[in-house]
This record gives C-alpha cells, structure tokens and sequence, in this order.
C-alpha cells in the first residue's frame, strides 16, 4: 500500500518517520541519562550528608558525571573557595571588625548567585531535546492528518475519472488516508507518553537541586554564624 500511494503521501509518510525514528532516539539516550542522573544523585547526597570535608566530598563528586546535584555542589564549592581566599588574603576581617559582617554578607550572596546560576543550568540540559517530543506530539497527528484529507481527495478522483464509486475506485485513496492516519498517531503517542514521563522526572530533579541549593546555604550561614562567635 505504500508503495503505491501518491507522491504526496509518500512524502507526508517519509517525514511521519523522521519524527518517529529521531523521537525513539531522544527517548532511548534521555531514559539513559535521566536514570543514571537519578541513580548518581541519590548516591551524592549520601555521599554529601556522611562526608568528613567538604574537600572530600568535592573530590569524589568528580567521579559523578551525570549527577546535576554534583555539578551544581562543585560551582558552589569552587565560590566558596574563591570568597574565603580573597577573604584570607585581603584580611579586612582582621584589621576592622566591622567589616567582617560585610564580608560575610557578600560570601553569601555570591553563594546564593553561583547556586541558582548553577541550577538553571543543569535545568537547561535536562529539558534540551523534550521539546522535539512535545512538537512531534502536538504536530505529527495533523501531518497524518493531512496525508488522511489528501488520500481521501485522490479517492474522490478516482470516482471522478472512472465515473464510479466501486471498491476497487475508491480503495487506493482510502488505503492512503488511514496509513498516513496510523502513522501519525503511531509518531505521536509514544513521543507524548514520553514527555510527560521525562518532565515528571526532571521536575523532581529539579525539586532536588533547589533543596540541595537550600540546605547547602543552610550550612554555609551556620558555619559562618559559628566562626563569628568564636
């Protein structure tokens, strides 16, 4: 039946697989790379939460190269060394007591910047190719659809030059319209089904990190608050 349909469904098929064939891949490697960013940051915060430094929790998140929760803890990592070299370095706590609130101030601030900046994004990543599947959801059933609407038009042709409405008039254009119907909706379903799974998941990824954001910041200020008693 395809291969003798018209030109035009031909090519309404051809691209219906285009999206089929390009959304399966995105769904294989986005299944694979979600799941082990899952896996890995479950592993990072046990990993965080028993740590014995902070250094050492840096070296090994490292090795985690899926984990957004990694990633977005060595940026912070790396700004909280840079805030407490300048701070060693200038000394400014030492020579004026009062600006040392300032500077903690500051620390935390650019903390705080370098997380959500961090966060965006590993967000950014994991949402890149779930647009493609959204747009082949929301697109391919109105290509099949189209292809549907052309094969009806060459069976109403058909009738037209032949003068009759038989079966064997009428089924070519008829068998157009429903492969190019089937393949629309065969494009789109998987690719919708697909999306909603994999936003759900990056959404909790997402909850994740902001938590982590939070709770690293808890403990920076904790820290701070500790060494300016002492």
């Amino acid at each position: 039946m395809i291969l003798n349909s018209g030109l035009m469904v031909r090519f309404v098929l051809l691209l219906l697989l285009f999206f089929s064939v390009t959304s399966w891949a995105i769904i294989f490697y986005k299944y694979r790379f979600i799941r082990k960013a899952r896996k890995e940051s479950a592993y990072f915060l046990d990993l965080f939460w028993n740590r014995q430094s902070l250094s050492k929790a840096f070296a090994a998140s490292k090795q985690l190269r899926y984990s957004p929760l990694a990633r977005v803890f060595r940026i912070a990592y790396l700004e909280l060394k840079k805030v407490n070299t300048s701070q060693s370095s200038s000394g400014e706590g030492e020579k004026a007591g009062g600006t040392t609130l300032n500077q903690d101030v500051a620390a935390v601030d650019n903390l705080k910047r370098a997380l959500r900046r961090a966060a965006n994004v590993e967000l950014t990543g994991l949402n890149r190719t779930l647009s493609f599947l959204a747009t082949t959801g929301n697109t391919t059933p109105f290509i099949g659809l189209f292809g549907t609407v052309w094969g009806i038009m060459n069976a109403f042709r058909g009738i037209g030059l032949r003068g009759s409405a038989s079966l064997a008039v009428v089924a070519p254009g008829i068998s157009e319209a429903l492969i190019a119907t089937a393949a629309g909706l065969a494009a789109a379903i998987p690719a919708v089904v697909a999306y909603n799974y994999f936003n759900s998941k990056v959404r909790v990824l997402e909850s994740e990190m902001h938590n982590f954001s939070a709770d690293f910041l808890n403990l920076v200020e904790r820290e701070l608050i500790i060494r300016r008693g002492s």
